[in-house]
């Protein structure tokens, strides 16, 4: 479906705008959005680029490069903190060979730092695309990985 058409399904109104950016990004093979498609969402909401710009990089969520086909949000609240996210973090930066906001060469995954996943009760956690994983190590990670990579 054509940026296009994507945004057409949305009436042109403000309070739309959230909708249609995530439905952007999530047709998107790279997860990402267009300078196209935030100009075009701009015109359909008769607002300016740099509004509809502005609310794409506020929101974490959303992203304005390329990313892989898996999105890893690592939780790195205080909660989560405490309970040893760097070692999550080590964990996954080893195994993929990758750093905090890099994407794999091979185009599958990207890591990324969120405040919170609301995961609290079973710190650590991290969420790839719209699952959450909690209770991490490093055996964990390495596993959940290879479910991915399969």
């Amino acid at each position: 479906m054509s940026t296009h058409d994507i945004i057409k399904q949305f009436e042109p109104q403000q309070h739309n705008l959230l909708h249609i950016l995530h439905a952007l990004q999530d047709a998107n093979p790279a997860n990402y959005l267009t300078e196209e498609a935030l100009e075009q969402t701009a015109r359909h909401l008769g607002v300016t680029k740099s509004s509809v710009y502005g609310v794409a990089r506020y929101y974490t969520m959303f992203s304005l490069k390329p990313r892989g086909k898996f999105i890893i949000r690592v939780c790195a609240s205080a909660v989560c903190e405490l309970l040893k996210v760097n070692e999550v973090i080590e964990a996954l930066e080893e195994e993929l060979q990758i750093k905090i906001g890099e994407t794999t060469k091979d185009g599958t995954f990207t890591v990324e730092q969120s405040e919170c996943l609301g995961q609290c009760q079973e710190a650590p956690s991290m969420m790839i695309n719209d699952k959450v994983h909690n209770n991490l190590d490093r055996g964990r990670i390495r596993k959940i990985l290879q479910e991915y990579r399969s």
